[in-house]
């Protein structure tokens, strides 16, 4: 009889529903994984990351069709002790990672201005590149429902833009690569209850810059966390909230909205109404 790590077990068992069954439905619907695809596991050492790895290897052991997994992190220049935590905790998952070297955070130490913004951009660009090398066609990353609605509502507080974090994109500077987010639907307490089920301690942020940052504005309290302080608020007198805000980027009426952007095409309301100018004209003759 096939030997289970318990860890993988209980994502078949005890949090099938809340888990699996929502991780394989992203799959589906969004379509993120084929037959014959190779891809990269991206993994940062969190509690999400290292979930969405166990995921994967049990959607390849009992998937309807085949598709080859590389198990990668990246050293962005850690702590020492947080690498060798990453380390341990995959091997007690039973998860192969590969590790490889960049110097990011020594890059952008000394950059005053969205230094958060350059580090991510940095990151995805490496993750890339090293999936390509391994002859992957697609990195997956561990981004659940949570971040989701989050981001959606980041965006519109604080970036003045309505957008979403996307379930599968196709890179525009690695040619046939795409970045694919399996745990679309996965909540993040769900997450949660399941590391703490199996005592497994996690990085919450290696990042050296994240308290400096999160404490900019004097209050130790960064943008993303207050975000979630007002989802919560608002869920105390609308359950359904977090559902709604989901949804609001599933039902966009593009024709309530003023302005938006087609790939990098602008376009306006006013286009569908006839311009100044052409009503002299028309007027004239």
């Amino acid at each position: 009889m096939e030997k289970y790590n318990p860890a993988e077990h209980s994502i078949i068992t005890k949090y099938k529903k809340t888990l699996f069954h929502k991780f394989v439905g992203a799959v589906k619907d969004y379509q993120l994984i084929q037959r014959g695809d190779k891809i990269a596991v991206c993994i940062s050492g969190g509690k999400d990351s290292m979930l969405l790895a166990k995921l994967m290897q049990e959607l390849s052991r009992h998937g309807d069709y085949p598709f080859e997994m590389e198990f990668i992190v990246m050293d962005p220049g850690y702590h020492p002790m947080n690498r060798q935590k990453i380390i341990d905790n995959a091997a007690i998952l039973e998860i192969p990672i590969r590790i490889f070297e960049t110097d990011i955070f020594n890059s952008v130490e000394h950059i005053e201005k969205n230094p958060c913004y350059l580090c991510a951009r940095m990151r995805r660009g490496y993750l890339y590149q090293q999936a390509q090398q391994l002859g992957c066609n697609k990195i997956a990353l561990g981004h659940h429902f949570d971040d989701v609605i989050e981001t959606i509502l980041m965006g519109m507080l604080y970036g003045a833009q309505v957008q979403t974090m996307m379930p599968r994109i196709k890179s525009t500077n690695f040619e046939g690569m795409e970045l694919i987010r399996p745990m679309y639907y996965i909540r993040e307490k769900d997450i949660i209850s399941w590391s703490r089920y199996h005592q497994l301690s996690f990085l919450q942020c290696a990042c050296r810059f994240t308290e400096q940052n999160a404490r900019q504005d004097g209050t130790g309290t960064s943008k993303r966390q207050e975000i979630k302080h007002l989802i919560q608020q608002l869920k105390q007198t609308n359950p359904q909230v977090e559902y709604n805000i989901f949804r609001s980027v599933e039902r966009v009426n593009l024709s309530t909205i003023i302005g938006y952007y087609l790939e990098d095409e602008e376009h306006h309301f006013l286009e569908r109404f006839p311009s100044p100018s052409s009503e002299s004209q028309d007027s004239e003759s």
